[in-house]
Order: structure tokens, then C-alpha cells, then sequence
């Protein structure tokens, strides 16, 4: 007979353990030329005074790249520099021979840019914040 188990919030070291452990379960279920793929990818928009203006947040995980992140911000909005970052994250996933890039973002964000830029819907969340909608957008790299 097994005795109960205690649900409690973990500490830091703990949920280190956790991730650690799912991500060598996860392991046994990829290519071994996928296994060591991740990384960090951040881009940086600066203007001439060397403040950031924008930029992008990303990570190369086995065979896709998802961004986490990617801001302009509010003057410089409509100028390209969305879609130049988006263009360099895309150069980055052909150049690492990635399959596609993936990304979510609200209705009060970006969909329509997304969209705009080559990106498909592949999921929306109703009322995720209440009111708005939860985009997940996915673009193949040929």
C-alpha cells in the first residue's frame, strides 16, 4: 500500500529538479543531433544614443525557434523595424535548419502582423485575458 503524498509549493532548487528531469524524459523522445539544440537568441534594436528600442527574445529549441518576446517601441512602431527583426530571426532558423518558428500574442498585440509577415494561426484562446484572445501563430522555414 502507498502511503499519500504532500502537494506543496516547490522551492527554486526544486523546480530545477523538475525541469531538469523532464528535460532528460524528453531526451529519449528526440534525435540525438536535436538533443544539445537550445539556446538563447536576443536581438537588440538601439538608437543612435545606444538605448534599446526595440528587440526580440527567442530560443532555438531542437528543431524550431520561439519567440518569447519581441517589442518596438511606441514611436518607431510602423517603421519596419518589427519585420526587419522578424526577418533576422527567420535568417537565423534557416541558418540553424530549423523546420518553423512559433509564437502567440493577444488580440490587443500584433496578430494582424503577424499574419502580415507570413505567420499562421494554428490556435486562439477565447477570453484569455477575459475580453481579449490568445493567438498561437507558427511559420514553416523552407
Amino acid at each position: 500500500m502507498s502511503s499519500d503524498k504532500v502537494i506543496s509549493f516547490g522551492t527554486k532548487e526544486e523546480s530545477e529538479y523538475i525541469r531538469k528531469r523532464l528535460i532528460e524524459f524528453n531526451a529519449m523522445h528526440v534525435p540525438d543531433y536535436l538533443k544539445s539544440r537550445y539556446e538563447e537568441i536576443n536581438l537588440a534594436v538601439k538608437d543612435e544614443d545606444g538605448l534599446v528600442v526595440g528587440g526580440v527574445l527567442a530560443v532555438l529549441c531542437w528543431n524550431w525557434i520561439e519567440i518569447d518576446i519581441l517589442w518596438v517601441d511606441e514611436s518607431l512602431r510602423g517603421m519596419g523595424y518589427g519585420t526587419r527583426l522578424l526577418n533576422q530571426i527567420e535568417t537565423i532558423a534557416k541558418q540553424q535548419n530549423c523546420t518553423f518558428i512559433k509564437l502567440n500574442t493577444f488580440s490587443f498585440q500584433a496578430p494582424d502582423f503577424y499574419r502580415k509577415n507570413g505567420y499562421q494561426e494554428v490556435a486562439i484562446l477565447e477570453d484569455a485575458p477575459i475580453g481579449s484572445k490568445h493567438y498561437y501563430f507558427m511559420k514553416e522555414i523552407l
